[in-house]
């Protein structure tokens, strides 16, 4: 297996792990009904976008011609920093500075999976 496919398992499964703790975290912590499910939106996303980047890697595992799938899951990635990042800010510290990210990481999610597609369909 290539280091391009183990690079993206290996942050797939980091993230699975992550997620994992913050949602116990969000469930335990947070107590203000807004914040909690603000939390939420981010843990779910976060998660199917952990298991996004472990498709990556089975992807990037099974082929040649990777450039489309460092797009898709480095875009991922990215994704997951400024789309659950500052969901993830908001809800724990009530700080929306960083809210005008939120939308570059939906884009970035959406770029991925338009990647990802387009790598698998171009085999």
């Amino acid at each position: 297996m290539g280091l391009i496919a183990r690079s993206f398992l290996f942050l797939g499964a980091l993230n699975g792990a992550l997620v994992v703790a913050l949602g116990a975290y969000g469930a335990h912590a947070l107590q203000a009904r807004e914040s909690a499910a603000l939390f939420q939106t981010a843990v779910q996303y976060h998660m199917f976008h952990a298991l996004g980047l472990i498709a990556v890697g089975v992807v990037a595992a099974q082929q040649t011609g990777r450039g489309l799938l460092i797009g898709a899951g480095g875009l991922m990635f990215l994704g997951i920093l400024f789309f659950c990042g500052t969901i993830y800010l908001s809800a724990i510290t009530g700080y929306r500075g960083l809210s005008a990210l939120t939308p570059i990481g939906g884009m970035a999610f959406i770029l991925a999976w338009l990647l990802l597609a387009t790598a698998v369909v171009w085999r």
